[in-house]
């Protein structure tokens, strides 16, 4: 997975970036080298110039991969820390998941991949916040 932007590499950084910024925090649950439709939410909506650039206003980003293949594989701690994101925020293992949380960790919502263009699926996080 390309990192389109200011994704960060670890979730307590994340959470206190959110908590400083009063900003939502998006976690995305992916399979970044096996899940087909992960990779096409990272290519059509994460990597487009529309989020990135709304994102970087709006939201912070963490990204909980699962990655499978061995030259992907990441350290035990961040395999550690994503399972235990994954025990909270997605105990049903769906691929990719999008959960908005507010700085309490509160779920506000969650989606999946939707064949949306950028702005559709800003509109959609956006209508979490409401």
């Amino acid at each position: 997975m390309a990192s389109s932007q200011d994704w960060q590499e670890d979730y307590n950084v994340a959470l206190e970036q959110a908590e400083e910024q009063h900003k939502p925090l998006i976690l995305v649950f992916s399979g970044s080298d096996w899940c087909a439709p992960c990779i096409r939410l990272d290519k059509e909506i994460w990597q487009s110039e529309n989020f990135k650039k709304f994102s970087k206003e709006n939201y912070i980003l963490y990204r909980a991969d699962f990655p499978r293949k061995k030259a992907n594989k990441l350290s035990p701690e961040l395999t550690d820390q994503n399972n235990k994101l994954a025990a909270n925020f997605n105990s049903k293992g769906y691929f990719p998941l999008v959960v908005v949380l507010n700085e309490k960790e509160q779920v506000l919502g969650e989606t999946g991949y939707k064949k949306l263009s950028p702005d559709e699926y800003i509109s959609l996080l956006n209508s979490f916040l409401k």
